[in-house]
């Protein structure tokens, strides 16, 4: 009976024993939970930015609806690969000297966030097809990021963009989007206003009313050509100040010779005036500024100001919707920024001399062929250049296939006005096909078999 009571009493013993050893060990791991998590919350603070929902406290809460077991070997062993997230989106930074970890809980915002696309808008009626057609290549040749071409048509004009894009090889046609428009004005009388100036031009003033959508874009004339790429002239609207919703270059660098400075019987803006062939604009600003003008104390809206506007100055305008844009930034010049010349490289800057240093200094950024100029033979310099990317093959060398030509034909222009300049053209078209050879050709190009 002794040795029963014995046997009795080591066993209670015992029980005890365990049930302590079990609660103590349990307690024991908290503190060490603790510090899993927030070593874990830490990793996570010194390699990323840290959301509003703070993160950590999330990671902490996940330890602790883990089995004690599961979570004791998290601790012992290193992370084999957590799933992430479905909704990561944080910004966050990597420090390149860290050591390689899992990519377990961490940011992916680089691969969620959706890519920067330009948005370019255009107005082609009646003959402008193929040189529509030229400058949208002109664009694709150079730019880095994708492109969004808004393209306004005439009806018989709008299948013959389509048929022309998608005729283009398919690596080229993945690098943009587009959408065809008819020719619309949302005020006043539609006939009017296709005839302010030439066909179909006064569709730029109606943007902001028709693609509400569209945060910013750059519009430009069917005769511009892209010498480098859009990217750079799309940077301009990070140097816009609080105010500012617009960018043009000058009409022209000098008074003396400007059409604003000794013509113009309107109000216009500066000294010269401002040429809207190559304008950058805000859209949402635009739509939301209320616009000083001379008809009325209170301010109006974009859409509001179009048509008083155009009944007011119609017989002292020649340029059409340039001279209404004019007459615009005039009583609102904190609106508008201007860019250099070399963004809207015109005849004009080279038949009565050179006036554009900053071409000079750094060569053409845009080149704007107006007065026809690529169709006849007054400004040879100009008609090379459109000739040599209208023929371009896509897909071919650029050196051999763009530039070399453009250098051999310029060889023949030299005693010809703008001719006698040719440097400026040819120094950044050099320019800008070493940077897209280096940065592109290089990069993507296919190992010979």
């Amino acid at each position: 009976m002794r040795i029963h009571c014995k046997v009795v009493a080591i066993a209670v013993c015992f029980g005890v024993f365990l049930l302590l050893y079990f609660l103590g060990g349990n307690a024991a791991d908290d503190p060490l939970l603790k510090e899993v998590a927030e070593e874990e919350e830490e990793e996570d603070h010194n390699n990323s930015v840290p959301s509003p929902s703070q993160p950590g406290r999330d990671v902490a809460s996940k330890f602790a609806r883990k089995s004690p077991d599961r979570l004791r070997v998290r601790a012992q062993e290193p992370p084999k690969g957590r799933k992430e997230g479905k909704a990561i989106n944080r910004g966050a930074s990597v420090n390149a000297k860290s050591k390689p970890r899992s990519d377990a809980g961490r940011p992916v915002a680089k691969r969620d966030r959706p890519e920067e696309v330009m948005h370019l808008a255009v107005v082609a009626c009646g003959n402008r097809l193929d040189e529509t057609l030229t400058m949208v290549k002109s664009a694709l040749l150079f730019s880095v990021k994708k492109i969004k071409f808004h393209i306004f048509a005439e009806d018989p004009l709008a299948s013959q963009f389509e048929k022309g894009l998608n005729q283009w090889p398919r690596s080229v046609v993945a690098k943009f989007q587009y959408s065809i428009y008819p020719i619309t004005f949302s005020v006043g009388n539609a006939e009017e206003w296709k005839k302010l100036f030439k066909p179909c031009a006064a569709q730029r003033l109606f943007l902001p009313v028709i693609l509400k959508e569209v945060d910013s874009l750059l519009y430009v004339d069917t005769d511009v050509l892209f010498l480098r790429p859009m990217d750079d002239i799309w940077a301009f609207l990070k140097a816009f100040n609080k105010t500012q919703l617009a960018a043009m270059a000058p009409e022209h660098e000098v008074p003396k010779i400007g059409w604003y400075s000794r013509f113009a019987r309107h109000p216009f803006y500066g000294v010269t005036g401002v040429n809207s062939g190559v304008m950058l604009m805000n859209l949402t600003r635009i739509r939301k500024t209320l616009f000083k003008n001379s008809m009325i104390p209170s301010g109006l809206s974009w859409e509001d100001l179009l048509h008083p506007l155009y009944q007011k100055y119609k017989n002292h305008i020649t340029w059409g919707d340039q001279d209404l844009l004019n007459i615009i930034f005039h009583y609102n010049p904190e609106c508008l920024f201007t860019f250099p010349c070399q963004w809207n490289y015109r005849p004009d800057h080279c038949m009565y001399g050179s006036n554009c240093k900053g071409a000079e200094e750094e060569g053409v950024s845009i080149l704007h062929g107006n007065r026809g100029v690529y169709h006849d033979d007054k400004q040879p310099a100009f008609k090379v250049v459109y000739d040599a990317i209208h023929d371009f093959p896509l897909q071919d060398n650029l050196f051999q296939s763009l530039f070399y030509p453009i250098q051999t034909k310029f060889l023949d222009t030299v005693n010809t006005l703008c001719g006698r300049i040719p440097q400026v053209f040819l120094k950044q078209i050099e320019k800008t096909m070493r940077n897209v050879y280096e940065a592109k050709v290089v990069r993507h190009a296919k190992p010979h078999k």
